[in-house]
């Protein structure tokens, strides 16, 4: 990469006091991780060329969001040719899916998924009824394990993922290594099935073959035609809701604070990514609002990227959980509760890796916001 290189985007920001969306050049420069913005409409510079910290090139892809200055931007396309071809030939998106049997391993799948240099574009446990699993395995029916593969499915949830990289779907059958975990002991000893697979059919995950099947396979778990994929997991009983923030996301802790949490004790009985708009953090975030000064730095945080949402159960769960993330500033958790979420995964009093319910009675309300009203 050249130290002059310079990559072009078509952004959109909603602009709240005007009600209107507002169309911007965003021109991102490697060499010193500085940004520009030129308003489309107006032909006229909106931003000057400034350092900004907080931009990543892995996230600079048509479809994602990125917050600039506390805007939300949504990127629409490459801006030139030059950006299409260095950044958009080889990018591709393939479905990861952990089936019921790695399910409990998903925090050290995720994290080998992250480490990997994929990029997590969506995700969410869910329960596929056999209508689903069959429609997921229609090309399975000749197998002579079929049925035994369709009641395996549909036994217990499971983790689907859309992820995205160059090559994607070729490297994401690399990682996930042959389909017998027997074979893969011998001949891949560190690749995914090896590690957390039983047999042919408890293999742990599964990744799709060809670009096409990849097409369909996400079409069944994230539809694009607005209806509902497969049903969430939340069980709204004897729960606390937990929230990844998306600087933790991008920074690809999430596997690790999955790990975290599960060998603390707790169990995660639902868990999906959303991309937060601003109206739905405010409402989300409300209590704080006049109450706690880093209220409005909280809302940025919260719909800066893509966060995960989390329903975890355990006994007095909103109590215990609480006491797991810690004081809400990193610095003092370093200092008082050095193990708990924040005080290692926590950078600022903002970024501090994880929002936790602070009543025990709000407990289920989060929960129900998440994934009642905004899974739908």
């Amino acid at each position: 990469m050249s130290h002059g290189e310079r990559f072009v985007f078509i952004t959109e920001w909603y602009d709240p006091n005007a009600s209107l969306f507002r169309r911007y050049e965003l021109l991102y420069y490697p060499g010193d991780g500085s940004v520009e913005m030129h308003d489309v409409k107006n032909h006229r510079t909106f931003l000057k060329r400034t350092q900004y910290e907080g931009l990543r090139l892995q996230d600079l892809f048509p479809g994602n969001k990125v917050t600039i200055f506390s805007r939300q931007l949504a990127l629409l396309d490459y801006g030139d040719q030059y950006t299409a071809r260095r950044l958009g030939s080889r990018k591709e998106r393939t479905l990861a899916l952990i089936k019921p049997d790695a399910v409990a391993k998903a925090g050290e799948i995720i994290e080998t998924i992250q480490d990997a240099g994929f990029t997590i574009t969506k995700l969410k446990m869910m329960t596929l009824s056999r209508k689903e699993a069959t429609d997921f395995h229609a090309d399975h029916q000749s197998k002579p394990l079929y049925n035994e593969l369709i009641q395996f499915l549909s036994s217990g949830p499971v983790v689907a993922m859309e992820l995205l990289r160059d090559d994607a779907i070729c490297e994401w059958k690399r990682l996930l290594g042959p389909t017998n975990p027997e074979a893969a002991r011998t001949e891949a000893p560190g690749c995914i099935r090896a590690l957390y697979g039983t047999d042919a059919i408890r293999n742990a995950a599964h990744g799709p073959n060809t670009f096409a099947s990849a097409a369909r396979e996400m079409e069944l778990f994230f539809p694009s035609t607005g209806v509902c994929g497969p049903a969430n997991t939340a069980r709204f009983s004897d729960c606390t809701c937990g929230i990844v923030k998306p600087h933790a996301v991008s920074a690809g802790l999430l596997g690790k604070m999955l790990v975290a949490i599960r060998d603390a004790g707790f169990e995660i009985s639902a868990m999906q990514m959303f991309n937060m708009d601003r109206a739905n953090v405010e409402e989300f975030y409300e209590v704080y609002k006049g109450v706690v000064s880093e209220y409005k730095d909280m809302v940025t945080e919260l719909c800066a990227g893509p966060c995960v949402a989390l329903e975890i159960q355990q006994k007095d769960p909103a109590k215990t959980f609480r006491e797991l993330c810690g004081p809400a500033d990193p610095e003092i958790a370093r200092h008082l509760r050095p193990g708990t979420l924040r005080a290692v995964f926590g950078k600022t009093k903002t970024q501090n890796a994880v929002h936790c319910t602070d009543l025990p009675e709000d407990g289920l309300l989060e929960v129900q916001y998440f994934f009642k009203i905004l899974d739908n």
